[in-house]
């Protein structure tokens, strides 16, 4: 029986859109468009917005039409690179068929954010922008897809909390065992997409894309600082544990992967808010940047 005071998962059925039977769209899969569209959209105003930009040259609109399909591929190569070196290398050794098979689920943040990095510094090359720029763009509209991504990840009823007996809101996942468990994707939902998005959406406002590098760099080190925080209240995957330690804070358990691969976040993010708050990230000749925007060279 599960515990008195815990709540039962809710019965939703990780399969959004089926046809006699047979799945056809899960709602893992409507986030990731959710989060895409959502970024699209939002992306699209914040360049349509001229007190935002100063004298840094701006992608066109159509270029943000054109970006979604460069972030969604390194979003997907990369979250999926990602799971595999950094949380199940021997099994995928071991059955190198198994890393096609994205359908079984294993997407790494950490790895979908150095992909989408990858693209997005590729497509500024192409399209002659300064890939500072658009990297804090991608910046300020990923909390959208963070938001998405973790309420799928409830609703698939995986990545559950570690154990909490005395938490009020404690749930017992399916799969998680007869034990009350935090609801950290939940936990994750709020640090990770909402309170970021807000964080972000502040801080263009008051900075603009002026300073190249700088949301960038604020986005990288607050995702670092609210990922370790809900590390503390998330299951470490099975396969790896804990990396180091058993008992560390209050909530107990020691260093998780997830934690591990924050910390180059944090340094980087924090050296990025420093060099672009020095200047040392704006184009050496904005007036030439302005020239291209108008069409005059």
């Amino acid at each position: 029986m599960p515990p008195l005071f815990a709540i039962p998962f809710p019965a939703i059925d990780p399969v959004a859109i089926s046809i006699s039977g047979v799945p056809i769209v899960k709602w893992y899969a409507l986030s990731y468009i959710a989060g895409l569209v959502g970024g699209w959209f939002y992306a699209r105003r914040l360049v349509a917005a001229d007190s935002l930009w100063g004298v840094v040259k701006r992608p066109k609109l159509g270029d943000v039409d054109d970006l979604i399909v460069w972030v969604a591929l390194g979003v997907v190569l990369g979250g999926r690179i990602g799971y595999v070196l950094f949380y199940n290398l021997p099994m995928y050794l071991d059955d190198p068929a198994e890393i096609l098979a994205i359908r079984n689920g294993g997407m790494s943040f950490h790895g979908g954010f150095l992909g989408s990095i990858f693209a997005l510094l590729l497509f500024a090359r192409t399209r002659g922008l300064n890939g500072y720029t658009m990297l804090d763009l991608a910046a300020v509209v990923v909390p959208i897809g963070l938001f998405f991504g973790r309420i799928a990840n409830f609703v698939n009823g995986e990545l559950w909390g570690r154990a909490a007996p005395d938490f009020p809101y404690a749930i017992v996942f399916p799969t998680g065992g007869d034990v009350p468990r935090y609801p950290s994707q939940l936990f994750e939902a709020v640090a990770e997409g909402l309170l970021l998005f807000i964080v972000m959406a502040i801080c263009v406002r008051r900075f603009g894309f002026r300073k190249p590098g700088l949301l960038g760099g604020i986005f990288v080190l607050g995702y670092a600082i609210t990922r370790t925080f809900c590390e503390f209240f998330r299951e470490p995957d099975p396969q790896l544990g804990f990396l180091f330690g058993r008992e560390v804070g209050a909530l107990g358990g020691g260093i998780t992967m997830g934690m591990l691969l924050c910390v180059p976040m944090a340094i980087i993010g924090a050296t990025y808010i420093v060099l672009a708050a020095r200047g040392v990230t704006r184009p050496r000749h904005p007036e030439v940047e302005v020239q291209a925007e108008a069409g005059q060279i």
